[in-house]
């Protein structure tokens, strides 16, 4: 029998706690073999309640702090914590190879137990984590010096770099010097089972407050490199060509007030729904009933969308996407078949092509089939489970001796996180 070594996935951010990269490493790491792999995990308000419905080898461990940094007293005492919890969990479990989530805090950990105890790790990268290429602005996790030492101090000592898109190869390719033959891509993926195409309701577009007007469909937290602003400039223009046009917008954050300020000031108020936090369910039917679906997103400061599983999602439900050329969500979508990239640093390209496509709708309903399609042969969680198997090392009979051990295949249900 072929030897595997035990893997560590090391992330702080994990089911319960909401976010694309906990969604992408839970449907990647349940479909592993439960022998060969432990999850290091942070603690949450509900975790415990999760972790009784599914059989993963998850551990609890303090890993979300508050500052990356390594400046002040207390950060270096969560660090502390965090560094020996993790290296319990090691030699406990005994692991000999870590994945780690991102390149900081969970690279930095994972750099300091490959000193101490010589554990290879590999190391995920999802594009805003790792661009140090600033616009001007200050944003962005690489404005900081000091952890643009701590990623380059990661990146030089990883084994491999598994990125999230092209995009996020190149970026570690180029900025950073680490070798192609060192980095690998993994695409994030869809729940092809969950997100499906079904008929318009005039029924449910009135519970979501839609009415029988044409809906833009943004989700996603609110802030500056998810672009809300550009579509909320860009609704004077589109409202000439189509008057009654709504721009839903679903999730929360930082810019909710700033956006607000700005409807009321281009007097777009009748045009412009902050439904905010919503249901899975809500998300699901939004993407279901959507005329379109927009992410315009940009590039501030170092800060840049790394992929944009939302745009899976959409697509997934059988709703062509529009997103911003930046970052690394021209990848996924098939460009003029299912979606369309354009510049959105500003909202004149962005209102063009909206008007351009919502006029159109025999196009946006031959989109959305095409959409459907591309998703489910390229982004089904199981196609990427397979590519991951063969990244990791994880062969058939592996997965067939585990299924034995625990009397049947584990349940692969579904998580679905909101935005």
């Amino acid at each position: 029998m072929t030897y595997s070594p035990r893997t560590l996935l090391l992330s702080e951010i994990f089911p319960p706690m909401t976010g694309g990269s906990g969604r992408w490493f839970w449907e990647i790491y349940r479909r592993m073999p439960r022998s060969q792999f432990t999850i290091a995990a942070s603690h949450g308000p509900t975790a415990s309640e999760l972790d009784r419905t599914h059989n993963l080898d998850v551990v609890r461990l303090p890993l979300t702090l508050t500052d990356w940094g390594m400046t002040s007293p207390s950060c270096l005492a969560a660090y502390w914590r965090a560094f020996w919890s993790v290296a319990h969990v090691v030699k406990d479990r005994g692991i000999e190879r870590i994945h780690a989530g991102r390149c900081v805090p969970c690279g930095w950990i994972a750099l300091g137990l490959k000193q101490l105890y010589g554990i290879p790790y590999d190391c995920y990268v999802h594009g805003e984590d790792a661009n140090a290429a600033s616009s001007g602005a200050a944003d962005g996790v690489l404005s900081s010096r000091q952890l643009r030492l701590m990623t380059k101090l990661v990146l030089k000592n990883v084994d491999r770099v598994i990125a999230n898109s092209r995009n996020s190869a190149r970026i570690v390719r180029d900025q950073w010097g680490v070798p192609a033959e060192r980095v690998q891509l993994l695409h994030p993926g869809c729940d092809t089972n969950y997100f499906v195409p079904v008929p318009k309701s005039r029924e449910i577009r009135d519970q979501l407050g839609w009415g029988g007007r044409p809906v833009i469909v943004t989700a996603g937290r609110l802030q500056k490199r998810k672009g809300q602003d550009m579509v909320i400039r860009a609704l004077a223009t589109i409202r000439q060509a189509i008057p009654d046009v709504l721009f839903a917008i679903i999730g929360d954050g930082e810019e909710r007030e700033s956006l607000k300020a700005l409807t009321i000031a281009e007097g777009q108020q009748d045009h412009v729904l902050f439904m905010g936090k919503v249901s899975d369910e809500e998300l699901k039917q939004s993407y279901q009933q959507a005329d379109l679906f927009v992410l315009a997103n940009r590039q501030i400061g170092t800060d840049i969308e790394g992929f944009g599983m939302v745009l899976l999602e959409a697509q997934a439900c059988g709703t062509p996407v529009v997103a911003g050329a930046s970052g690394g969500t021209a990848e996924t979508m098939h460009q003029g078949e299912t979606g369309y990239v354009v510049p959105c640093d500003e909202p004149d390209e962005l209102a063009a092509l909206l008007i351009q496509l919502l006029s159109n709708p025999a196009r946006l309903a031959a989109m959305g089939k095409a959409a459907r399609a591309w998703v489910e042969e390229q982004f089904d969680w199981e196609v990427l489970a397979r590519q991951a198997k063969g990244m990791f090392g994880v062969h058939d009979r592996d997965e067939r001796t585990e299924r034995t051990k625990h009397g049947s295949k584990p349940e692969k249900k579904s998580l679905v996180l909101s935005h």
